[in-house]
């Protein structure tokens, strides 16, 4: 009777194949990875092209501030400013 090679019956194995070679691996590194150059390009922009401050609105600010000193209604009174207080104060009053 003839005997038959040990390799039948058993699965052929392949050679090992390196980490590179699997996509996911460059999945895994790619991603975070762009991300992370997205993030740093994106800081880049925004902080060497910042808007400067338009001088028409610092004006109007300093009009506005001018006016209601005249009027009386500063900050430092209660005047204008009581109904916005009541409403935040009546918003942050905690309900049961």
């Amino acid at each position: 009777m003839a005997t038959l090679p040990s390799s039948i019956g058993r699965p052929a194995q392949e050679p090992a194949r390196a980490w590179w070679r699997f996509p996911i691996v460059w999945l895994v590194f790619g991603l975070p990875a762009s991300a992370v150059v997205a993030a740093t390009a994106s800081g880049i922009i925004a902080v060497s092209h910042a808007d400067p401050v338009v001088d028409e609105y610092k004006a109007g600010l300093r009009q506005a501030a001018e006016e209601s000193i005249e009027r009386g209604d500063a900050h430092g009174t209660k005047g204008a400013i009581e109904p916005a207080e009541r409403a935040r104060n009546h918003a942050a009053t905690p309900t049961r």
